[in-house]
Protein backbone atom coordinates (compact mmCIF):
# COMPACT_ATOMS: atom_id res chain seq x y z
CA UNK A 1 0.00 0.00 0.00
CA UNK A 2 1.58 3.47 -0.92
CA UNK A 3 2.88 5.49 2.30
CA UNK A 4 0.62 9.13 2.01
CA UNK A 5 1.93 10.00 5.20
CA UNK A 6 5.31 11.00 6.66
CA UNK A 7 6.46 8.11 9.09
CA UNK A 8 5.61 8.91 12.47
CA UNK A 9 6.24 6.46 15.63
CA UNK A 10 5.62 7.42 19.24
CA UNK A 11 5.56 5.33 22.52
CA UNK A 12 2.08 3.03 21.84
CA UNK A 13 -0.44 3.35 25.11
CA UNK A 14 -1.34 -0.04 27.67
CA UNK A 15 -4.74 -0.24 28.98
CA UNK A 16 -3.78 -2.37 32.17
CA UNK A 17 -6.52 -4.60 34.19
CA UNK A 18 -5.60 -3.99 37.72
CA UNK A 19 -7.25 -6.33 40.30
CA UNK A 20 -7.62 -4.30 43.61
CA UNK A 21 -4.51 -2.06 42.46
CA UNK A 22 -2.10 -4.75 41.29
CA UNK A 23 -1.76 -5.00 37.50
CA UNK A 24 -3.12 -8.70 36.02
CA UNK A 25 -3.16 -7.87 31.99
CA UNK A 26 -2.00 -5.65 29.67
CA UNK A 27 -3.69 -4.83 26.17
CA UNK A 28 -0.86 -2.33 23.87
CA UNK A 29 -2.88 0.20 21.45
CA UNK A 30 -2.23 2.50 19.04
CA UNK A 31 -4.18 5.54 18.14
CA UNK A 32 -4.57 8.35 15.96
CA UNK A 33 -5.86 11.86 15.47
CA UNK A 34 -6.03 13.00 11.81
CA UNK A 35 -8.16 16.10 9.98
CA UNK A 36 -9.99 15.87 6.81
CA UNK A 37 -6.67 16.83 4.44
CA UNK A 38 -5.09 13.61 6.27
CA UNK A 39 -2.57 15.55 7.92
CA UNK A 40 -1.87 13.70 11.37
CA UNK A 41 -2.42 15.72 14.82
CA UNK A 42 -1.79 13.75 17.58
CA UNK A 43 -0.63 10.08 17.58
CA UNK A 44 0.42 7.24 20.15
CA UNK A 45 1.92 4.41 18.59
CA UNK A 46 2.19 3.65 14.60
CA UNK A 47 0.00 6.14 12.58
CA UNK A 48 1.04 3.60 9.44
CA UNK A 49 -0.03 0.48 11.33
CA UNK A 50 -2.04 -1.44 8.61
CA UNK A 51 -4.82 -3.49 9.79
CA UNK A 52 -8.48 -4.24 8.29
CA UNK A 53 -11.10 -1.59 9.36
CA UNK A 54 -14.15 -3.88 9.46
CA UNK A 55 -17.35 -2.96 10.69
CA UNK A 56 -15.95 0.46 11.15
CA UNK A 57 -16.56 0.86 7.18
CA UNK A 58 -20.17 1.03 7.37
CA UNK A 59 -20.80 4.86 7.28
CA UNK A 60 -18.74 4.38 3.75
CA UNK A 61 -20.45 1.67 2.31
CA UNK A 62 -24.03 3.37 3.27
CA UNK A 63 -22.33 6.71 1.68
CA UNK A 64 -22.43 4.46 -1.79
CA UNK A 65 -25.89 3.25 -1.23
CA UNK A 66 -27.02 7.21 -1.12
CA UNK A 67 -24.88 7.83 -4.07
CA UNK A 68 -27.11 5.82 -6.14
CA UNK A 69 -30.39 7.52 -5.29
CA UNK A 70 -31.84 4.70 -3.56
CA UNK A 71 -32.84 6.52 -0.55
CA UNK A 72 -34.93 8.94 -2.53
CA UNK A 73 -36.23 6.23 -5.32
CA UNK A 74 -37.47 4.02 -1.87
CA UNK A 75 -38.50 6.80 0.05
CA UNK A 76 -35.90 5.81 3.15
CA UNK A 77 -35.25 7.99 6.13
CA UNK A 78 -32.76 8.54 8.43
CA UNK A 79 -33.88 5.55 10.55
CA UNK A 80 -33.29 3.47 7.91
CA UNK A 81 -29.78 4.54 6.84
CA UNK A 82 -28.89 4.65 10.41
CA UNK A 83 -29.38 0.67 10.66
CA UNK A 84 -27.63 0.46 7.37
CA UNK A 85 -24.51 1.90 9.24
CA UNK A 86 -25.68 -0.58 12.57
CA UNK A 87 -23.64 -3.51 14.53
CA UNK A 88 -26.94 -4.10 15.71
CA UNK A 89 -28.21 -6.44 18.54
CA UNK A 90 -31.04 -8.29 16.51
CA UNK A 91 -33.78 -6.39 18.73
CA UNK A 92 -37.30 -6.37 17.66
CA UNK A 93 -37.35 -2.66 17.02
CA UNK A 94 -34.12 -2.56 14.98
CA UNK A 95 -35.07 -6.16 13.08
CA UNK A 96 -38.00 -4.41 11.96
CA UNK A 97 -36.34 -1.39 10.46
CA UNK A 98 -34.08 -3.95 8.35
CA UNK A 99 -37.94 -5.21 7.13
CA UNK A 100 -38.81 -2.12 6.45
CA UNK A 101 -35.74 -1.43 4.03
CA UNK A 102 -36.61 -5.01 2.52
CA UNK A 103 -40.26 -4.35 2.51
CA UNK A 104 -39.77 -0.98 0.87
CA UNK A 105 -37.22 -2.57 -2.12
CA UNK A 106 -39.80 -4.96 -2.59
CA UNK A 107 -37.35 -7.82 -1.60
CA UNK A 108 -37.73 -10.72 1.54
CA UNK A 109 -35.54 -11.58 4.08
CA UNK A 110 -33.91 -14.53 2.07
CA UNK A 111 -32.58 -11.94 -0.37
CA UNK A 112 -30.06 -11.34 2.62
CA UNK A 113 -26.27 -12.90 2.21
CA UNK A 114 -25.39 -12.70 5.86
CA UNK A 115 -25.89 -15.39 8.10
CA UNK A 116 -28.12 -16.45 10.40
CA UNK A 117 -26.77 -16.12 13.56
CA UNK A 118 -26.70 -19.11 15.72
CA UNK A 119 -29.67 -20.12 17.58
CA UNK A 120 -31.77 -17.32 15.51
CA UNK A 121 -34.06 -18.31 12.77
CA UNK A 122 -33.40 -15.37 10.07
CA UNK A 123 -30.60 -13.31 8.75
CA UNK A 124 -32.03 -10.31 9.79
CA UNK A 125 -31.08 -11.00 13.30
CA UNK A 126 -27.54 -11.21 12.21
CA UNK A 127 -25.32 -7.79 13.34
CA UNK A 128 -25.31 -6.54 9.67
CA UNK A 129 -28.03 -7.04 7.66
CA UNK A 130 -28.71 -3.03 7.63
CA UNK A 131 -25.96 -3.02 5.46
CA UNK A 132 -26.74 -5.88 3.49
CA UNK A 133 -30.65 -3.97 3.08
CA UNK A 134 -28.88 -0.88 2.05
CA UNK A 135 -26.69 -2.93 -0.46
CA UNK A 136 -29.78 -4.77 -1.74
CA UNK A 137 -31.24 -1.12 -1.99
CA UNK A 138 -29.12 0.10 -4.65
CA UNK A 139 -28.53 -2.60 -6.38
CA UNK A 140 -32.24 -2.53 -7.18
CA UNK A 141 -31.80 1.12 -8.06
CA UNK A 142 -29.02 0.05 -10.55
CA UNK A 143 -30.62 -2.60 -11.96
CA UNK A 144 -27.37 -4.64 -10.49
CA UNK A 145 -27.33 -8.65 -9.77
CA UNK A 146 -28.93 -9.00 -6.69
CA UNK A 147 -27.77 -12.64 -5.66
CA UNK A 148 -23.60 -11.61 -6.36
CA UNK A 149 -23.61 -8.58 -4.08
CA UNK A 150 -21.22 -9.56 -2.23
CA UNK A 151 -18.74 -10.22 -5.15
CA UNK A 152 -15.49 -8.29 -4.94
CA UNK A 153 -15.89 -7.41 -8.71
CA UNK A 154 -19.56 -6.30 -8.50
CA UNK A 155 -20.56 -2.88 -9.24
CA UNK A 156 -21.89 -1.93 -6.01
CA UNK A 157 -18.73 -3.24 -4.46
CA UNK A 158 -16.69 -1.31 -7.18
CA UNK A 159 -18.70 1.65 -6.41
CA UNK A 160 -18.12 1.52 -2.47
CA UNK A 161 -14.00 1.07 -2.71
CA UNK A 162 -14.27 4.22 -5.77
CA UNK A 163 -15.81 6.53 -3.12
CA UNK A 164 -13.17 5.59 -0.26
CA UNK A 165 -10.50 5.74 -2.86
CA UNK A 166 -12.33 8.94 -3.57
CA UNK A 167 -11.83 10.17 -0.05
CA UNK A 168 -8.62 9.21 0.67
CA UNK A 169 -6.93 10.24 -2.47
CA UNK A 170 -5.39 7.02 -3.38
CA UNK A 171 -6.01 4.85 -6.48
CA UNK A 172 -9.10 1.79 -5.77
CA UNK A 173 -6.33 -0.90 -6.71
CA UNK A 174 -4.28 -0.29 -3.97
CA UNK A 175 -6.48 -1.28 -1.11
CA UNK A 176 -6.02 -4.40 0.08
CA UNK A 177 -9.41 -6.41 -0.08
CA UNK A 178 -10.72 -9.89 2.49
CA UNK A 179 -14.21 -10.83 3.40
CA UNK A 180 -15.48 -9.99 6.52
CA UNK A 181 -17.14 -12.38 8.65
CA UNK A 182 -20.99 -11.35 7.13
CA UNK A 183 -19.26 -11.84 3.61
CA UNK A 184 -19.36 -8.39 2.52
CA UNK A 185 -15.51 -6.73 1.89
CA UNK A 186 -13.48 -5.22 3.95
CA UNK A 187 -10.47 -3.22 3.66
CA UNK A 188 -6.87 -3.17 5.06
CA UNK A 189 -6.05 0.21 5.66
CA UNK A 190 -3.25 2.61 7.41
CA UNK A 191 -4.74 3.84 10.66
CA UNK A 192 -4.14 7.29 9.83
CA UNK A 193 -6.57 6.60 6.76
CA UNK A 194 -8.96 5.59 8.88
CA UNK A 195 -9.52 8.43 11.07
CA UNK A 196 -8.90 10.75 7.49
CA UNK A 197 -12.01 8.67 6.97
CA UNK A 198 -13.92 9.73 10.17
CA UNK A 199 -12.36 13.35 9.45
CA UNK A 200 -14.28 13.45 6.43
CA UNK A 201 -17.07 12.07 7.20
CA UNK A 202 -17.78 14.28 10.17
CA UNK A 203 -16.57 17.28 8.45
CA UNK A 204 -19.99 18.88 7.08
CA UNK A 205 -18.57 19.35 3.98
CA UNK A 206 -20.76 16.64 2.36
CA UNK A 207 -24.20 16.30 1.76
CA UNK A 208 -25.04 12.75 1.83
CA UNK A 209 -21.74 12.37 4.29
CA UNK A 210 -23.98 14.68 6.28
CA UNK A 211 -26.90 12.74 6.53
CA UNK A 212 -24.97 9.72 7.37
CA UNK A 213 -23.61 11.31 10.25
CA UNK A 214 -27.20 12.94 11.30
CA UNK A 215 -28.72 9.40 11.10
CA UNK A 216 -25.92 7.97 13.59
CA UNK A 217 -26.26 10.85 15.92
CA UNK A 218 -30.31 11.24 15.84
CA UNK A 219 -30.84 7.38 16.37
CA UNK A 220 -27.89 6.40 18.36
CA UNK A 221 -29.58 3.14 19.38
CA UNK A 222 -29.88 1.75 15.94
CA UNK A 223 -25.98 1.70 15.73
CA UNK A 224 -25.91 -0.75 18.05
CA UNK A 225 -27.88 -0.96 21.03
CA UNK A 226 -28.46 -0.37 24.53
CA UNK A 227 -25.74 -0.31 26.90
CA UNK A 228 -22.90 -0.35 23.49
CA UNK A 229 -20.27 1.62 23.59
CA UNK A 230 -21.13 3.58 19.98
CA UNK A 231 -24.67 4.02 21.37
CA UNK A 232 -24.02 5.30 24.88
CA UNK A 233 -20.62 7.05 23.61
CA UNK A 234 -23.14 8.90 20.90
CA UNK A 235 -25.49 9.60 23.49
CA UNK A 236 -23.38 11.47 25.70
CA UNK A 237 -21.75 13.53 23.46
CA UNK A 238 -25.44 14.67 22.38
CA UNK A 239 -24.60 14.91 18.31
CA UNK A 240 -20.84 15.96 18.85
CA UNK A 241 -19.44 12.63 18.42
CA UNK A 242 -20.28 10.02 15.36
CA UNK A 243 -19.10 6.48 16.39
CA UNK A 244 -18.55 3.30 15.00
CA UNK A 245 -16.41 0.41 16.33
CA UNK A 246 -15.06 -2.42 14.29
CA UNK A 247 -14.33 -6.16 15.21
CA UNK A 248 -10.42 -7.41 16.92
CA UNK A 249 -9.97 -3.52 18.50
CA UNK A 250 -10.98 -1.19 15.94
CA UNK A 251 -12.91 2.06 17.22
CA UNK A 252 -13.01 5.16 14.92
CA UNK A 253 -15.06 8.30 16.29
CA UNK A 254 -15.56 11.64 14.35
CA UNK A 255 -15.93 15.57 15.62
CA UNK A 256 -18.99 16.58 14.01
CA UNK A 257 -18.70 19.82 12.29
CA UNK A 258 -14.88 19.96 12.82
CA UNK A 259 -13.28 17.68 10.47
CA UNK A 260 -11.07 15.52 12.65
CA UNK A 261 -11.26 12.14 13.67
CA UNK A 262 -9.52 9.44 15.75
CA UNK A 263 -8.83 6.03 15.39
CA UNK A 264 -7.70 3.28 17.52
CA UNK A 265 -6.78 -0.47 16.87
CA UNK A 266 -5.67 -2.56 20.31
CA UNK A 267 -2.94 -5.01 19.13
CA UNK A 268 -4.74 -7.85 20.87
CA UNK A 269 -8.01 -7.14 19.34
CA UNK A 270 -9.59 -6.52 22.53
CA UNK A 271 -12.83 -5.02 22.88
CA UNK A 272 -12.59 -4.10 26.83
CA UNK A 273 -9.26 -1.89 25.88
CA UNK A 274 -10.50 0.17 22.75
CA UNK A 275 -13.45 1.24 25.24
CA UNK A 276 -11.28 2.16 27.67
CA UNK A 277 -8.62 3.93 25.47
CA UNK A 278 -11.30 5.94 23.55
CA UNK A 279 -12.85 7.82 26.68
CA UNK A 280 -9.09 8.32 27.39
CA UNK A 281 -8.32 10.02 24.42
CA UNK A 282 -11.53 12.01 23.98
CA UNK A 283 -10.79 13.36 27.82
CA UNK A 284 -7.23 14.49 27.08
CA UNK A 285 -8.41 15.58 23.24
CA UNK A 286 -11.24 17.69 25.19
CA UNK A 287 -13.79 16.19 22.99
CA UNK A 288 -16.16 14.73 25.92
CA UNK A 289 -17.50 16.96 28.89
CA UNK A 290 -15.56 16.11 32.02
CA UNK A 291 -19.24 14.81 33.44
CA UNK A 292 -19.70 12.60 30.24
CA UNK A 293 -16.49 11.16 30.61
CA UNK A 294 -16.85 9.94 34.64
CA UNK A 295 -20.59 8.43 33.33
CA UNK A 296 -18.96 6.20 30.82
CA UNK A 297 -15.58 5.19 32.90
CA UNK A 298 -18.06 3.99 35.14
CA UNK A 299 -19.78 1.96 32.59
CA UNK A 300 -16.36 0.61 30.64
CA UNK A 301 -13.50 1.31 32.68
CA UNK A 302 -14.91 0.36 36.19
CA UNK A 303 -15.34 -3.92 35.83
CA UNK A 304 -17.02 -4.70 39.21
CA UNK A 305 -15.67 -4.40 43.09
CA UNK A 306 -12.28 -5.61 42.57
CA UNK A 307 -11.01 -5.21 39.11
CA UNK A 308 -11.01 -1.69 37.24
CA UNK A 309 -9.26 -0.40 33.68
CA UNK A 310 -6.33 1.91 33.68
CA UNK A 311 -4.71 3.86 30.69
CA UNK A 312 -0.95 4.54 30.93
CA UNK A 313 0.28 6.93 28.08
CA UNK A 314 -0.58 10.30 26.31
CA UNK A 315 -1.29 11.30 22.87
CA UNK A 316 1.94 13.20 21.54
CA UNK A 317 1.66 16.29 18.69
CA UNK A 318 3.37 16.07 15.63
Amino acid sequence: MTNRVKRHHVHELQVQLLREGILESTHIAHGVVCDNRGRILSLAGNAEQETFIRSALKPFQALAVAATGALERYSLDDQDLAIMCSSHHGTMEQVRQVFRILWRIDLEPSDLRCPIPDGKNSPLEYNCSGKHAGMLAACQQRNWPLESYLHRNHPLQTLIVAKISELLGMPADEFIMAHDDCGAPTYCMQLSQMATLFAKLSSGDNLEMERIVRAMTTYPEMIAGPGAFDTELMKYSEGALVSKSGAEGIQCIGRVGQGLGVAIKVVDGSKRAKHAIAIHLLKQLGWLAPSAAEQLAETYMELGQFKRLDVVGEMVMV
